[in-house]
């Protein structure tokens, strides 16, 4: 658990990412279009060529969604932290032809965001953080960062008169931890549920506590520079070696996944899904799209569901599920239907309240 990437597997990753560039753009001209990397069902191009700012560019959701926006026919700039990173990316930008370029800007750096983000016509705040430590997870000194860091993004996105979106990718983990002791505490989770912060220092969620809070400062700093602001709300994010590749985010979600698992909260989303909800969020802000999205296609409510799960991350099934049934616990209900609606349902939705 919590094994992290060497250079070779990063390389190899970076050039399967490239491969499906250059397979992208290859459909792109057979179909006689004038621009590279175009999907095939991108329906309409009022946002073709647009440039984006992707934030950390090169981790496990910012790939990802790199490559979704490439084939949907934006033009991309994305945030790299140093010069490891920078190389990583070279061969990326040689396959975008021109769709594609990278700048060094460290996400503490208000300046530098600043000057990544000029020209840019939204930002996606890919919040990527990996623990300097390796192995521990997520501490409560990274929570502290990321609120920082969000605090930098959104004022420099609101310095930036050219940015007239951002999508902010915050966690389910904000929404799901409530203090059940608490008589107000209600029995459906959705776009409207914050955890509560008083719970999380309590249980050292740290997790949960720093992306509670950046969210929230993220929506403070909006509200008062005027700034057009999404923010989505993903369960566990799993896809292609996800714990390998994300280590820091799987320990960190997964801490109390017992009691997540028990009270019907535990969920996940297909990394592939959560990009193209990413994008359809972002387009839909040019109409009435608005506030926050809770984004989630499975939701872990079986002992065989657990176990799966378990095994893809190389975990005892006991530390997600326990040894006892959840049968005579009282559960919640977790409801993505405001995603849904805007996506027009590509995600399993829960919307049907029924408790347990």
């Amino acid at each position: 658990m919590g094994v992290m990437c060497t250079w070779e597997s990063e390389k190899t990753e970076m050039e399967a990412f490239c491969r499906k560039l250059v397979v992208a753009a290859r459909k792109d001209d057979e179909g006689g279009r004038n621009h590279h990397l175009v999907s095939s069902y991108y329906e309409d191009g009022d946002e073709k060529g647009t440039l984006l700012c992707v934030t950390s560019g090169v981790s496990y959701v910012g790939l990802a969604l790199v490559n979704h926006l490439l084939q949907l026919g934006y033009s991309l700039r994305i945030t790299v932290e140093n010069p490891e990173e920078m190389e990583k990316v070279k061969e990326i930008e040689k396959t975008a032809e021109g769709k594609l370029e990278a700048i060094m800007a460290k996400l503490t750096d208000i300046d530098g965001l600043e000057k990544a983000f000029q020209g840019c016509r939204g930002v996606f705040h890919t919040s990527a953080f990996t623990d300097p430590a390796g192995l521990s997870g997520y501490t409560k000194s990274m929570a502290e960062i990321e609120v920082r860091v969000a605090e930098n993004v959104m004022e420099a996105c609101a310095r930036t008169p050219s940015i007239n979106r951002c999508v902010f990718t915050s966690s389910l983990a904000a929404c799901v931890w409530q203090d059940t002791a608490q008589s107000d505490h209600t029995p459906v989770i959705n776009h409207g549920s914050w955890s509560s912060e008083s719970f999380c220092i309590e249980k050292k969620l740290w997790y949960a506590l720093g992306k509670m809070r950046a969210e929230k400062a993220a929506w403070r700093i909006a509200n008062e520079r005027g700034l057009k602001l999404t923010t989505i709300c993903p369960a566990l994010i799993t896809g292609p070696q996800f714990c390998h590749r994300n280590p820091t985010a799987t320990i960190a979600y997964l801490k109390g996944g017992q009691e997540m698992y028990s009270l019907g909260l535990l969920a996940t989303v297909d990394l592939t899904k959560l990009a193209e909800a990413h994008a359809s969020v972002l387009k839909a802000m040019n109409n009435n799209a608005s506030g926050r999205y809770i984004c989630f296609d499975k939701v872990i409510d079986s002992q065989s569901g657990a176990e799966n799960l378990a095994k893809e991350i190389g975990m005892p099934k006991e530390k997600i599920c326990g040894e006892t049934s959840n049968s005579s616990v009282q559960r919640f209900e977790l409801s993505n239907e405001k995603l849904c609606r805007l996506m027009s349902r590509p995600l399993r939705c829960y919307s049907e309240y029924q408790m347990k």
